[in-house]
């Protein structure tokens, strides 16, 4: 089917499409126009629905709506974190103290927002560890205990790889992380919404969670805080979130994510089932057409809508711009290292080869795909990957 009759989106962990149930109620929100700060009774209306969305939020992580503050996505929620841990770990000069705990862990699969906080935080004199992952993925939970001790002050591992889809056993990382004093925080802003997520249950500190990747608004997201862990304000300036996040509520946004959650809460296991059906359609199809090709990320621990694969022979970025011509929309890797012409980090982080690595392709799949979908991709790319291998000095 001709390219211009057909549009296929396969990078949901990019990013979704807002519910038109979401979309209707921000619409209506603009007409609430007052400031959820203002005692008035606009700014009280206002506050009312902040508020609701807050519960609604906090149910889709297993009802702690009390610990969430509203920030504006992922990557703040991970920076106010890290920032976090530095103001505890130094003195009033902003330099790491030398006695007490220093230590903070992450791995080397995180998302660009994780390392690279972790990296600024090492040039500042913390010790950091990057904990190698398998070939899967996987955190190796002996290469944690081995790396944790009464120095540790923090652990930050991702729930849920953007890349990959391969999630951790967060609850087992939790518990060691606890047993060593430490603070536990996990990114599971691919995870929410995908996979059931309860906060209580993962025993964790600190969760980050992204409205645009479960079909709300971009720009909005949210941190949520365990009882009694510390948090110092990224954003100073104002009130607001108990003085821990400063700057007027974006009451839109706040709405639209409230109304995403609610939806994402209903629908998760039915989201789960029917993703993994297409998924596995996908990665079946594709093994049964195209030869010499690899699956990467965990056979059976992985989010539902993702799928990574690995075309020996063929580039990336061509296969993605191939796909695009015939109407399907995929990515080479994460949204957030797109301009950048080094091979995956997470790929090499697994032992796949560089040369493997800049031949390999995202399909997340959500809401709105079909099997025929499906079916049209099956036969559309094994041309695709023959035609560059046949153009290819690099035998597949």
């Amino acid at each position: 089917m001709p390219s211009e009759q057909r549009r296929i989106y396969m990078d949901y962990n990019a990013t979704t499409p807002l519910r038109p149930e979401v979309k209707a109620a921000m619409i209506e929100d603009f007409d609430i126009y007052g400031n959820a700060s203002s005692m008035h009774a606009g700014g009280r209306l206002a506050r009312a629905r902040v508020e609701d969305a807050r519960q609604a939020v906090g149910e889709l992580l297993g009802g702690k709506a009390s610990g969430l503050i509203f920030t504006s996505g992922g990557s703040e929620s991970n920076n106010t974190v890290f920032q976090t841990m530095r103001g505890l770990a130094s003195d009033k000069d902003g330099r790491v103290k030398r006695e007490g705990r220093t230590g903070i862990i992450t791995t080397a699969i995180e998302h660009p927002c994780v390392l690279n906080s972790a990296e600024y935080l090492q040039s500042l004199g913390f010790k950091v560890v990057f904990l190698p992952v398998d070939e899967y993925g996987k955190l190796n939970i002996d290469a944690l205990k081995g790396a944790l001790s009464e120095k540790t002050l923090f652990v930050s591992v991702m729930m849920a790889n953007n890349e990959i889809g391969t999630i951790q056993d967060i609850k087992e990382i939790g518990r060691l992380v606890k047993e060593a004093g430490a603070f536990f925080h996990t990114d599971a802003v691919q995870a929410v919404g995908k996979v059931p997520v309860n906060v209580v249950d993962l025993g964790v500190d600190y969760l980050t969670m992204s409205a645009h990747k479960i079909y709300g608004p971009k720009g909005i997201g949210a941190l949520y805080v365990r009882e009694g862990a510390p948090l110092k304000p990224l954003i100073h300036g104002g009130h607001q979130e108990d003085g821990l996040r400063a700057g007027t509520y974006n009451n839109m946004g706040i709405l639209g994510f409230g109304k995403a959650a609610a939806f994402a809460k209903e629908q998760v296991e039915t989201y789960g089932r029917e993703m993994r059906a297409l998924r596995n359609r996908l990665r079946d199809g594709l093994l049964a057409n195209t030869p010499n090709i690899k699956v990467n990320g965990h056979p059976g621990d992985v989010l539902p809508n993702t799928l990574n694969v690995s075309f020996p022979g063929a580039e990336g970025e061509s296969i993605l711009l191939a796909l695009d011509l015939n109407g399907v929309e995929v990515s080479t890797g994460s949204a957030c290292a797109s301009g950048s012409l080094e091979p995956s980090h997470v790929l090499l982080a697994t032992g796949v080869g560089p040369e493997l690595a800049h031949g390999s392709i995202r399909f997340s799949l959500g809401w709105g795909v079909t099997e025929q979908d499906i079916d049209y991709i099956v036969e559309t790319l094994p041309p695709i990957i023959a035609r560059f291998r046949a153009m290819s000095t690099i035998h597949a």
